[in-house]
């Protein structure tokens, strides 16, 4: 019998549950209002039972040391991730936009959101008429998988199948959907395969083979995808997300530390196929390794460029500490070639890995094969302290960045607050208690040792306890002092980018960058009807000199000390 976890609804009223524990002899299905039923012992280490259990029952699985547990695979949980869980009528809710199919790939133009820090699925589902109007065609919730406690960023999930508590029932998810689907907005989902949290997470104690024993990831020990019943529970983790509650496409967090190309192919394969041609279906991915093979046609669209990311803050900000030392010395060369070919280390050697290679070939890849942006969850959280770039450079060169970001041909994404300037800042945050809270504290704070500004234990105390109400708090993302002039920015470039841009990506390809300078450069590419899309933008304090237009200018911005700082035009081939 092919095993399927999580309850099954076999008959009205009635499930089949079932539990990969190879490393126990007995399981039981408890109910909160019923007696213990025995569950059946089948081959390589399943447990199954059929009973009476309709929507709304509350149930656990108890093991043969009287330790009660959660169901992995739980579609709703109550009481918390140590708590119950709830069976789940996957057909109750009444789509409205049933026949959504979807928007094609080149019309991203994607807002990376925190649910939690904008009210729940409803505060987010209230913001999407004016996240539309903007421009946006696209959200990416951050993981919304349950994790322990009230806070936290999402990635110390550890039950992948129920949406957070705290965040609303899974009908309140579906409403947040259908509604961005009425919109014409697309719904992206970050999901995370490569670990589980440190608190909640069962599986261990009764499936130890579901995690490597040769192998650990930064955040916990690592998947074993190898394993058929490891392999089925993210495989159908990620249809459950695209077939019953119809997301538009999944970001795949850090799949590098997955160690596993083969289960990324396949799991790419299986989504395809399962859900087939009818709908606009979107798998992309966040992998270290600048893996180009894993991008293409039936397999993932586009893959989050960190090396954009990296240079321009370099050219930004000046900072090269840490991850930034690859992107120190000539950034301007380095962000010409992301701009022209994806990724900037393409088997280049990389300070940051003892100067071993990293990257593949990417400029047989089309622009749009990139996500490109200028901050995100991690570029922000990794932060001690958490500072946007509003607080980092000065408005002006980011005001010509934006411009670069949302004009050319890569997928753009911003990270919430970016488009009214916000200053708030967006820390890393979790809710633990006791000596689980300590470690994560001290831990958080010993990230920084090597910073010059956090080198001594007294300025390391600045950084904030991730566990602390306030924490969470300070981290909302308020309007910035010149928010009517950043919405004004964006609602211009995105407008631009809807009506001059977007319907000829299909096609596009670079026609050559130059770098100008040690700050500045002009990138070129031939759009898919022929005209060609030219950005000149100048990061630096001197003025430089770029050829002189020629087409049809549809944007220009002049900043202090330069006349020509950002100018993009379209000519005829």
């Amino acid at each position: 019998m092919n095993k399927t976890w999580g309850p099954t609804p076999v008959a009205l009223g009635r499930a089949r549950f079932a539990l990969w524990a190879p490393d126990r002899r007995a399981v039981s299905l408890e109910t909160r209002d019923g007696p213990l039923i025995e569950m059946a012992a089948e081959d390589d280490g399943w447990f199954v039972v059929e009973a009476d259990a309709g929507p709304g029952t509350v149930y656990r699985f108890r093991l043969e040391d009287d330790l009660a547990v959660p169901d992995p695979a739980s579609r709703a949980v109550t009481g918390g991730v140590s708590g119950w869980s709830v069976v789940v009528d996957e057909e109750s809710y009444a789509w409205r936009t049933a026949d959504w199919r979807g928007r094609p790939w080149h019309e991203s133009v994607i807002q990376e959101l925190h649910v939690g820090l904008l009210g729940g699925f409803a505060g987010v589902a209230k913001r999407l008429d004016s996240i539309a109007a903007l421009g946006i065609t696209a959200i990416e919730l951050m993981p919304i998988h349950a994790f322990p406690g009230a806070r936290n960023w999402g990635y110390d999930g550890v039950l992948p199948y129920a949406p957070e508590e705290s965040y609303g029932s899974p009908d309140e998810l579906k409403a947040l959907i259908d509604r961005a689907h009425q919109l014409s907005l697309m719904v992206f989902l970050d999901v995370v395969y490569n670990h589980f949290g440190p608190e909640g997470n069962y599986i261990g104690q009764y499936a130890s083979s579901f995690f490597r024993k040769d192998a650990e990831t930064p955040w916990g020990g690592a998947v074993a995808v190898d394993r058929e019943p490891v392999r089925r529970f993210f495989f159908d983790n990620a249809l459950m997300w695209l077939r019953d509650y119809r997301v538009d496409g999944l970001r795949f967090d850090a799949v590098h530390a997955i160690e596993n190309d083969e289960f990324l192919d396949a799991l790419a394969h299986e989504v395809r196929q399962t859900l087939g041609p009818e709908r606009h279906i979107h798998l992309i991915l966040e992998n270290e390794n600048n893996d180009s093979d894993r991008i293409g046609p039936g397999r993932y669209d586009a893959q989050w460029n960190d090396d954009f990311h990296n240079t321009m803050h370099v050219l930004l900000t000046g900072e090269t500490d840490a991850y930034y030392r690859d992107f120190a010395d000539r950034p301007a060369p380095k962000l010409a070639r992301s701009l022209a070919e994806g990724f900037v280390y393409q088997g280049h050697g990389s300070l940051n890995r003892g100067g071993r290679p990293r990257g593949k070939p990417s400029d047989h890849l089309p622009p749009t094969a990139f996500v490109s942006f200028l901050q995100n969850h991690d570029q922000v959280g990794n932060r001690a302290l958490g500072e946007r770039l509003t607080l980092l450079t000065s408005e002006t060169k980011l005001r010509a960045a934006t411009a670069l970001l949302l004009l050319s041909p890569q997928v753009p994404l911003i990270f919430m607050g970016d488009e009214s300037g916000s200053e708030s800042p967006f820390l890393f945050f979790t809710d633990y208690r006791g000596e689980l809270a300590e470690a994560v504290c001290e831990g958080r704070r010993r990230e920084f040792v090597s910073f010059p500004a956090f080198a001594n234990p007294e300025t390391r105390m600045r950084i904030p306890d991730p566990n602390a109400k306030s924490t969470f708090d300070r981290s909302k993302p308020l309007p910035g002092p010149n928010a009517a002039s950043w919405l004004d920015l964006y609602r211009r470039l995105l407008a631009i980018r809807r009506t001059k841009i977007t319907p000829h990506l299909v096609g596009a390809r670079s026609k050559g960058t130059d770098a100008v300078g040690d700050a500045a450069v002009l990138a070129r590419w031939q759009l898919g009807n022929g005209t060609v899309l030219s950005i000149a933008v100048n990061f630096g304090d001197d003025p430089v000199t770029f050829p002189p237009v020629h087409g049809t200018v549809i944007y220009a911005e002049s900043l202090a000390g330069s006349p020509d700082s950002v100018v993009a035009w379209l000519a005829s081939p």
